[in-house]
This record gives C-alpha cells, sequence and structure tokens, in this order.
C-alpha cells in the first residue's frame, strides 16, 4: 500500500521502488527503553538486547513478507535475484543465531547476537522469527527486497513522546533545544524515574533524587536567593510573581533574572541605573542585586537543578552507568557514554537492517583526529554500512545542548569550565574569520568570462549579461531592456549593480534566489528565446530562474528539464522525445520543437476568435476583447477592465 501511494522526484526512482518494493520500517526510544528497564547503553547486554529487537522486528517484517508474497506474488525483481535474496535471508537468521562459521561470501562478518547476555524470551522470539521469514521465503519468495532501515526519528520522535531518537542514547539527561524563531525550551528525560524503580529504589529517594537533577523550580526553600533576600534587595511581590511562573521551566536562573521579565523600568527603579547599561549583554541582574557567584551558583542548583545523577542523594555508584548519555550532563556532569560503545550499538542493529543507520555518533570537545581514524576503522570492522561523527561544539549554531553557557554567552563564574571557554574561543575566532571574509569584497578580473542570453517575457526583449570568476562562479550581473521607459531601465540597472555588488561581498546566490523567484508584475508570461524556461510572471523571476538553473543547478525552477534537450547539427536547442514516452498513434501531432508548439498554440487560438495571448493569471489561450482590455473565458479574470 504504502509503495502505491509514495511519490517520487524522478520516474527512474519510481520504478525501481515498485519493481523492488524497498521499505523503511525502523524504530525509537532504544535508548530510553534500556535506560528504564535499568541496563547501561555501554554494555554488552544491552547490545544483544538492540540486536534482538532489531532481529524480531527485521525478520517479522521478511516472514510477513513472504506470506503477502504467497497470495501477491514476489516482488518483479525477485527472480532474476533470488539466489542472492536468499543468501541476505540465511546471513541474517545466521546472525540471529550466533552461528558466524556460516555466513556466505562475507569478508567483513557480521556482529551477532550474544545468547548469555540476552534476555532468553528475547532471544527466543527473535530465533522463531528467523526460522519462518526463512521457511516462508524460501517457499513463496518475498513481496519486499527491503524492509528495515533505522531513521533518525528526530521531530516525530518528540511528537511520539520519545526521550531519545533511533537507536541514541539520550543526549543528556537534562537539555535545552534553541528554537530557530528564537528561545529555547527545556526537554528532561522521563525515563528516569522508571529506571529508579527498577533499581529498587524506594519513592521517597526517588523523589529527592529527581529534585536533585531537575530541581525544584521554585525560589521557596532556596539557599541565599530566596523571597526574603529578595525583598530586602528591593523586589516587590509582584516582581516575585513574575519570576516564580517563569523559574519551573528555566534552563538557569540567569534567564529568568532579567529586565525581559521584570521591564526595563521597574529594573532601573530598583538599581538605579542607565537604561543603555541594563540592556547591555554581560548585564547580570543578580550580580548587580549583590549576590556573589557561589550564591548565584548554590541558588542555581536548587532551583533548576543540578542536571546530573551524579553524587546526588541515595545513588549508589554501580547503578551510575544506567544514567549515563551520549555528553556529559550538566555542568557538574564528568560521566559520558564512550564513542566506541555507539558504534558496538550500531554494529548491533546493522546485522538484522536492510538499509543503513542514522545516527550521530557523538565525541567530546577535546577529540583528536587519531580518535576519530579509530572510530571509523572500529565501524568498518564491525560491519556499520555508515557513520556520522559529531564532535561537541563543532557548530557555530548546535541545536541541542546540556549547558546554557555555550550558547546564550553567559559570562557567570559559575558556569565556566573548560568546555565552555574552548567552546567561546572557537566562537569568537569563527566570527573573526567569517567577519573578515565577509567584509572584504572580492573584485572580478578585469578580463572575465561569462554569458549573455537574449529572451522575450510578455513581448518584452531583455538582456541578461553575467560575469565570472576564474573558478566559474557568479561575480555579476547586467540587465538591458531597450523597449521600456527611461526611469524603468536605470532602475533595473541599479538593482543589477546592487546584486553584483552582494555576490561580490559573498552573499550566496541562494539567498537572492529565493528571495525574488515568483515575485509578479508586468511585463510577464510567456518566455521566448530560453531553451529551459517558458513562462516568468515578472523580468525578476525570469532572471533569477535562468541564473538559479545555470550556476546553482536548480532544475527545479525550469520548465523544460534538460534531459529533454539536446543540440542538432545546427547547434540549436530542440525537445527530445522518447518513443516510450510519446507514441505516434495516441498524440494527433508529431514531435515538434517548443517554439513550433508556442506558434501553432497562438494560431489556433486566433482561429476560434480569441487574440492570441496566453492569460496573465492562468496562462490559458481564451482572452478575448473586454472594452479596451482583455479578459479571459476561463478563469474570468481581466487585465483592467471589471
Amino acid at each position: 500500500i504504502s509503495i502505491l501511494m509514495a511519490q517520487f522526484p524522478a520516474e527512474k526512482i519510481a520504478k525501481l521502488s515498485y519493481e523492488f518494493r524497498t521499505l523503511g520500517l525502523g524504530y525509537a526510544n532504544l535508548g530510553a527503553y534500556l535506560m528504564s528497564i535499568g541496563v547501561p547503553y555501554a554494555s554488552k547486554k544491552a547490545y544483544a538486547i538492540c540486536g534482538a529487537i532489531t532481529a524480531l522486528m527485521h525478520m517479522s517484517s521478511y516472514a510477513t513478507s513472504a506470506e503477502l508474497a504467497k497470495d501477491l506474488g514476489p516482488f518483479p525483481g525477485f527472480e532474476p535475484n533470488r539466489e542472492d535474496m536468499l543468501r541476505v535471508v540465511r546471513n541474517h537468521s545466521y546472525a540471529v543465531s550466533g552461528n558466524d562459521e556460516q555466513f556466505e561470501n562475507l569478508s567483513t562478518k557480521p556482529m551477532c547476537i550474544a545468547p548469555d547476555f540476552c534476555p532468553g524470551y528475547l532471544f527466543k522470539a527473535a530465533k522463531k522469527a528467523a526460522n519462518d521469514a526463512l521457511t516462508l521465503g524460501t517457499k513463496y519468495g518475498f513481496r519486499n527486497a527491503q524492509v528495515t532501515a533505522i531513521a533518525p526519528t528526530g521531530t516525530i520522535g518528540l511528537l511520539m513522546d520519545c526521550d531519545t531518537n533511533g537507536i541514541e542514547p539520550d543526549f543528556a539527561l537534562i537539555k535545552f533545544k534553541k528554537l530557530v524563531g528564537g528561545g529555547y525550551f527545556k526537554i528532561v528525560n522521563q525515563s528516569m524515574g522508571r529506571a529508579l524503580q527498577t533499581l529498587g529504589y524506594k519513592n521517597t529517594e526517588i523523589k529527592k533524587i529527581e529534585e536533585y537533577i531537575r530541581g525544584t523550580g521554585s525560589l521557596k526553600s532556596s539557599p541565599e536567593i530566596n523571597i526574603a533576600s529578595l525583598k530586602e534587595k528591593g523586589l516587590s511581590d509582584d516582581d516575585l510573581a513574575k519570576i516564580e511562573k517563569l523559574l519551573s521551566g528555566a534552563f538557569d536562573i540567569n534567564f529568568v533574572f532579567n529586565a525581559w521579565t521584570l521591564g526595563i523600568e521597574r529594573v532601573k527603579e530598583i538599581l538605579n541605573l542607565e537604561e543603555k547599561e541594563i540592556l547591555d549583554r554581560r548585564f547580570n541582574l543578580l550580580a548587580k542585586l549583590g549576590f556573589s557567584s557561589e550564591q548565584i551558583q548554590a541558588a542555581n542548583k536548587h532551583i533548576c537543578g543540578a542536571m546530573t545523577i551524579e553524587e546526588a542523594p541515595y545513588i549508589k555508584d554501580e547503578h551510575l552507568a544506567v544514567f549515563d548519555c551520549a555528553n556529559k550532563c550538566g555542568v557538574f556532569g564528568t560521566r559520558f557514554i564512550p564513542y566506541e560503545a555507539h558504534i558496538h550499538m550500531m554494529a548491533a542493529a546493522q546485522s538484522f537492517i536492510s538499509g543503513a543507520i542514522s545516527k550521530t555518533i557523538n565525541m567530546p570537545n577535546d577529540a583528536t583526529i587519531e580518535e576519530m581514524k579509530h572510530a571509523y576503522l572500529l565501524a568498518w570492522k564491525l560491519g556499520v554500512k555508515a557513520l556520522a561523527l559529531y564532535r561537541d561544539g563543532s557548530k557555530l549554531s548546535q541545536p541541542l545542548n546540556s549547558t546554557a553557557g555555550v550558547l546564550f554567552g553567559i559570562d557567570d563564574e559559575s558556569l565556566e569550565t573548560k568546555e565552555n571557554n574552548v567552546s567561546k574561543a572557537a566562537h569568537h575566532v569563527a566570527e573573526k574569520l567569517v567577519y573578515r571574509y565577509i567584509a572584504k569584497r572580492r573584485r572580478l578580473p578585469d578580463r572575465r568570462k561569462g554569458y549573455t542570453q537574449k529572451a522575450k517575457i510578455g513581448g518584452q526583449t531583455v538582456y541578461l549579461r553575467t560575469g565570472e570568476y576564474e573558478g566559474g562562479e557568479i561575480g555579476e550581473v547586467f540587465l538591458d531592456m531597450h523597449r521600456e521607459g527611461a526611469s524603468y531601465r536605470s532602475l533595473m540597472n541599479c538593482f543589477a549593480i546592487a546584486i553584483s555588488l552582494g555576490l561580490q561581498y559573498g552573499v550566496p546566490l541562494e539567498e537572492y534566489v529565493d528571495a525574488f523567484v515568483f515575485t509578479k508584475f508586468e511585463p510577464s508570461g510567456m518566455v521566448t528565446g530560453n531553451p529551459t524556461i517558458k513562462m516568468a510572471t515578472s523580468v525578476i523571476d525570469y532572471v533569477f530562474r535562468e541564473l538559479a538553473i545555470n550556476y546553482l543547478g536548480r532544475y527545479d525552477l525550469a520548465h523544460v528539464p534538460p534531459e529533454s534537450l539536446k543540440k542538432d547539427q545546427n547547434n540549436q536547442l530542440e525537445f527530445e522525445f522518447e518513443e516510450e514516452e510519446i507514441a505516434p498513434a495516441k498524440t494527433p501531432y508529431a514531435p515538434v520543437a517548443l517554439k513550433d508548439r508556442t506558434e501553432d498554440l497562438l494560431k489556433e487560438a486566433k482561429i476560434k476568435g480569441y487574440v492570441g495571448e496566453p492569460c496573465p493569471t492562468c496562462q490559458q489561450f481564451t482572452l478575448v476583447r473586454n472594452g479596451a482590455c482583455l479578459k479571459c473565458l476561463t478563469c474570468g479574470d481581466t487585465t483592467g477592465c471589471s
């Protein structure tokens, strides 16, 4: 069903999908599941459970696919690939049983399920599914060539109320996600309580541990910075109510104690400061109220939590590994899952996946090149198909973070750690490099290459000329329109100069294309003289379509794809039609060049009594005279008269 309902970007891809009926079934929340049952992510038991769960999904899918093939027949490409297909399924079943000596035609042996570390019921279910898939597939074939893949399940994972994505561990017990439109929201791991219950902790102990990690979210009973001490500093009950309301969702108390919560005028009244000083990004309200860094740190830990389970009350050292995450948790955390464990987990699942695994291997900020090399080599040895490495803090904008200071630029000493300092330094250097590159104009050579394209848009002739750097990148644009008025031509020239300057100062052409394509004003309509663009809503729309196609390869903006064009002996562009696509018996006219076809439409429209021009709204050749203007009989739009 999903194959027939799917939409594909190209005919070849659609054809392959129909012939092989490939699927991509997967799962999410494995990391949270392992935590909730009290199994450390970096352990042989976790790898065995991951392998068994994946095998159960994979082999059950193939067994179901074989049952479908019994009634509907196998996928069209099965018979030519029958022996190879069955060999692949047999290798999957060998990985379930753990007999790596039976693998057929494999130079790199995949990771097998370790029965000594896998729960018996799960291992038994995986073996049964493997036997069913192989037996039914041998007898009936398979309806699908591939059935599984492990996707990242990012946004959909959040909507499914998952703590973790795909086979990932949690990023951190508490993290914040920076939003594109500004702001952030706090994400708290919901599996900690279940994990503590599984490990045998009492409810009172669990409450204290969770309070240590998450914080109280309130000024009540907070050390140093509380309702009483803040009233002494001049804050009113209304001020405290505003602050108290926001603390439960705050990642750091500095996000709440600021001028945006209390209001600039109110802060000026309390501290007797100038507005310029209050709006300075380094302004710290709590410090200005007289609280020390130690007092702020203690209050922050109580209200917003330590964000790590390390040193929490009642927690036993042997249980800490259960709560390890991909990164150090919060400012005070020191533990994290080693990158080798990520790769072993991928290898455990890869043995039972038709496709590959989309997963990020998190590495600490101080990871070395040698460690990167070792990660790739280990993944290859274990049979992992694809690998993505990410060093913490290597992006200027990192969407998920486990500490507040990295992204929000908090200068409070309580948040200063070695990693924060490294990240800030890297951020500062990168900003300078980007600024210097963008601020410097990159001039074109005096003698430059480019091209000139002549076209007509709605009857108006447009000449587009480009100038290029030595490497072929566009650096300037010229526009000429000889039949337009002097003011219009001057505006177009100024616009072209502005675009050229932007290109030379480093503005990407993609930004201009996204901004100006589909702009609509006259002249517009049918385009002649351009092989790939046949309609334009304005001159600007035409210009940036042309530039996007030639310099960015954006054929999605073309009306005629490049594969439909060929050069004839006279070096003129014309259409190429395949016999399969247009059968003579079903086509009332012979394949001709688009220009000839357009002229035929114009002549046909005039014969039928129309004026012979396309409607600017619906592009149909059904315009008739309506007073001094034109009216379209298809959509009812007019060119000016009511």
